[in-house]
């Protein structure tokens, strides 16, 4: 999808969250593979609907949910981009759990006007909470919802309402997770460092769900010494919370989360957390541009690959070495393919198809052998 709706689509859209009817298919491009899917949901506030994506497994469910809140982008909020997070979205989802990513009211197509609460920090988180509280009532009423089961998640501004909401300890949520988060107000004339610091011990003293935070050295928004003060204020009555410093990355660590390259930095540690509280990790599909594929090994062996001769197992051990995501395939007439990046399992079967005379399919994706399923095919 290209970034934001263009003038009619948007008018469409906002058409729909006053109407309260789901956004037509045709006016947004969605992801067949991830079952990606764009409702408008009811808020807490009368009359006013929020457009919400989603993405879910194969199968009836029930799935877990994941619950991902968007950051705040320069500008009028009505003109920011819906947010769908797919790095983060298809981590969750080959492991078989339900994905949900309200967009908050005034931002997109939401209806209603953005509440900002001025130099009031905590104010504002607890004006975000309120839509994520929308997001799980909508969730607790859908057959394929785990109820119990709930991680919330955000990036930025979306850290911040994630905190803010965990600081109401809903019973069914079980995780925190922070990328980035928090709210600078440059515009004003105050300082928005103490206020938002002020903000998380609030939200750290009333909050009894463990929580992972992830900030880099290099954030635009947020200096190590400001989230070192943060973390402190917010763990000062003895919240349960792990901060990552994970130092530089990229050209600025504030969008860490969304990048490929950013999954080493934060998926060990959310999976370490998730494990903690019971929650699933194995991953159950591949979810590629051909549908979800059941995984059948881990992609580490390099003398396994049938079919290729020498300098395709040399390239299936350059392979395994790339950076996600990445994308492996065979025929039977020994030719192979790989590929890195956008369109990658496209790609990779197209490189492959380039070099054999016979059906090429797909052997590994990103850190799974599939190969299985597609004999079976």
């Amino acid at each position: 999808m290209k970034k934001g709706l263009s003038g009619t689509l948007r008018l469409l859209a906002l058409g729909m969250a006053l109407s309260g009817g789901a956004c037509a298919a045709e006016d947004i491009v969605l992801d067949k593979a991830m079952h990606e899917e764009v409702v408008m949901i009811p808020s807490t506030h009368a009359g006013v609907r929020l457009e919400t994506t989603i993405f879910k497994p194969n199968g009836a469910g029930p799935f877990p949910i994941v619950v991902m809140n968007h950051g705040k982008a320069p500008g009028n909020s009505a003109f920011q981009p819906r947010s769908r997070y797919l790095v983060i979205a298809r981590e969750f989802l080959e492991r078989g759990y339900a994905v949900i990513i309200p967009m908050r009211q005034g931002f997109s197509a939401s209806g209603g006007l953005y509440i900002d609460g001025g130099c009031n920090i905590e104010s504002n988180g607890n004006a975000q909470a309120d839509d994520v509280q929308a997001a799980l009532d909508y969730a607790q009423k859908q057959p394929w919802a785990d109820h119990d089961n709930v991680v919330v998640m955000g990036q930025s501004h979306g850290g911040l309402t994630t905190l803010a909401y965990g600081a109401r300890n809903p019973a069914h949520v079980k995780a925190l997770v922070n990328f980035a988060g928090g709210l600078r107000k440059d515009a004003f004339s105050c300082q928005w460092q103490y206020s938002l610091i002020d903000a998380f011990e609030s939200y750290g003293a009333a909050t009894k769900i463990p929580s992972l935070w992830f900030y880099g050295a290099n954030d635009s928004y947020f200096a190590p010494e400001v989230v070192q003060q943060m973390y402190a204020a917010y763990t000062r009555h003895h919240a349960d919370a792990k901060l990552i410093a994970y130092g530089p990355f990229k050209q600025d660590s504030h969008g860490m989360s969304s990048s490929i390259d950013g999954l080493p930095i934060w998926w060990p540690e959310t999976e370490a957390l998730l494990q903690r509280v019971g929650l699933p990790t194995k991953r159950l599909f591949v979810a590629t541009d051909y549908g979800e594929l059941p995984v059948t090994a881990p992609a580490s062996n390099a003398d396994v690959v049938p079919y290729v001769k020498q300098n395709g197992r040399e390239g299936y051990a350059r392979f395994l070495n790339a950076k996600l995501p990445r994308a492996f395939a065979i025929s039977e007439s020994g030719a192979w393919g790989s590929a890195i990046g956008g369109n990658y399992t496209e790609r990779a079967l197209q490189n492959c198809q380039s070099h054999s005379q016979v059906p090429c399919h797909l052997y590994a994706v990103n850190q799974s052998t599939v190969w299985a399923a597609a004999e079976n095919k």
